[in-house]
């Protein structure tokens, strides 16, 4: 039994080193370029001088809401506070239970009007629509049955005067001049389908016009950690993908999309929790099945600040969708992985997403109990644990910090020293502990994840300080 035990333990540790190789090698490399490149934009002031003119290409904010009454005002206020010209503003109620309606008619001086909407794309039909032109850029409300967030952006595409569209999350606040940056791939380049955003979390900041005005870490520890979390995730592989049109990801709080070949691919799935991933794949999909020539962008320095969860219990929830939504999408579409029509998306994009991100939680669970295993038949040798341990937190946090940092020097925010040593122990934290919290979250995501197939979640919202 002895000598199973350490045959068993000897694959099982072979795997995991090369598991771990595979992953670090992988993060280094993508924080290295994503750092990189965000310098050399800030030196060359690249997007600034490319738009001097007056370009606009006109598009179409859409922002679907549900129980939004807390920060659908705030939200619509600070697009109305965009440096761009050319842009509507679209809200859809998604049967919300509350007043989220109300608030935006009252806030808005909206009136009903008489516009029935066609649907090229399908989604439930609409029961009221509102409209005001009292302000620099129209404002539409369309209140619907309740049909899930996808079905809500399927309206909003529907009733979409310009050839663009912008999907945000309405808890969300686009900074002043994300319009014209999110917008900039595709004046450069005549094929570009879809632009996605940075996000962040805004969490202890204050934003004034769509600019930041004073910037720190948030008071609280959880969201704090998201902080180091989201700008690692946004800059590092994001980045990388996006140097051989590679992203199939693009965030549903901020992304740019051609609304022609949206609707050509069929709109968004509605039998999906995941539909921002879901349309980005559905689009490589799409486009190389019918040789269509397209790019899919990152702008990096396109940033919409969004509130992240300060609750332990919201954020398992959002991440349980986001796991359910991730497994939907790479099911769907399984027919990709190592196909040679569909280049490097299919031969990297999808077995990293289906290695680290997907398969990941249950490859961590199933090495915590591994070592539990190891521990309690005396197979395993502790001081070599712990160094191992030791030595990937730390590594995972110096890639961390140097992602975190870059964003913050090349954005021109300030730090107090006690931020920067709040995200440096922090960032210790996130690493070691709230990955495997995690982890254990998006393992059992997949339990009974049907029966809310078409659920928007309940994360508890605040009110969106605009100054």
């Amino acid at each position: 039994m002895t000598d199973a035990f350490k045959t068993f333990f000897n694959y099982v540790g072979i795997f995991f080193v090369i598991y771990m190789i595979g992953y670090a090698s992988f993060l280094f490399l993508s924080v290295a370029v994503g750092s990189s490149m965000l310098y050399k934009l800030k030196r060359q002031n690249k997007l600034k001088n490319e738009l001097s003119g007056d370009y606009y290409v006109p598009v179409s904010i859409i922002i679907p809401a549900y129980n939004e009454e807390v920060t659908i005002e705030s939200s619509i206020r600070s697009l109305l506070a965009l440096e761009y010209k050319l842009y509507e503003i679209i809200v859809v109620d998604d049967g919300s239970k509350d007043n989220t309606s109300k608030t935006v008619c009252d806030a808005f001086n909206m009136h009903i009007v008489n516009r029935p909407i066609q649907r090229k794309v399908y989604c439930q039909k609409e029961e009221k629509v509102f409209e005001t032109y009292e302000y620099k850029v129209p404002i539409t409300l369309i209140k619907k049955k309740n049909g899930g967030k996808a079905d809500a952006l399927n309206m909003g595409i529907n009733a979409a005067k310009y050839p663009y569209f912008i999907c945000m999350d309405a808890d969300s606040v686009l900074q002043y001049d994300s319009l014209t940056k999110i917008v900039n791939p595709v004046l450069e380049e005549g094929n570009v389908i879809a632009v996605g955003g940075a996000v962040r979390p805004c969490n202890g900041t204050e934003i004034k016009n769509g600019r930041v005005i004073s910037y720190k870490m948030p008071n609280k520890i959880l969201p704090c950690m998201q902080v180091l979390e989201y700008d690692r995730s946004f800059l590092a592989a994001r980045i990388l993908f996006d140097k051989f049109n590679g992203s199939i990801i693009i965030s549903g709080a901020f992304g740019l999309f051609k609304k022609s070949i949206v609707i050509d691919a069929g709109g968004y799935e509605i039998n999906t929790m995941g539909e921002d991933m879901e349309l980005v794949v559905k689009l490589h999909v799409f486009c190389r099945e019918n040789d269509i020539p397209y790019r899919i962008r990152y702008a990096t320095d396109a940033i919409c600040w969004t509130q992240a969860p300060e609750k332990l219990l919201d954020l398992c929830k959002q991440r349980r969708r986001w796991h359910i939504g991730l497994f939907q999408s790479m099911v769907e579409h399984r027919k990709m992985f190592m196909k040679f029509k569909y280049g490097l998306v299919g031969s990297i994009s999808y077995l990293y997403f289906l290695i680290y991100e997907l398969l990941s939680p249950y490859i961590e669970i199933f090495g915590v109990f591994t070592i539990l295993l190891a521990f309690a038949v005396d197979l395993i040798n502790v001081p070599f644990m712990i160094l191992f341990f030791f030595i990937y937190v730390i590594y995972s946090a110096i890639l961390s910090l140097t992602a975190f940092f870059s964003r913050i020097h090349t954005i021109d925010l300030k730090l107090s020293l006690s931020d920067v040593l709040k995200a440096v122990g922090l960032c210790v934290l996130e690493v070691s502990c709230l990955r495997f919290i995690l982890a254990w979250t998006r393992g059992s995501a997949l339990i009974g994840y049907k029966s809310k197939k078409h659920s928007w979640g309940k994360i508890e919202r605040k009110q969106i300080e605009l100054k």
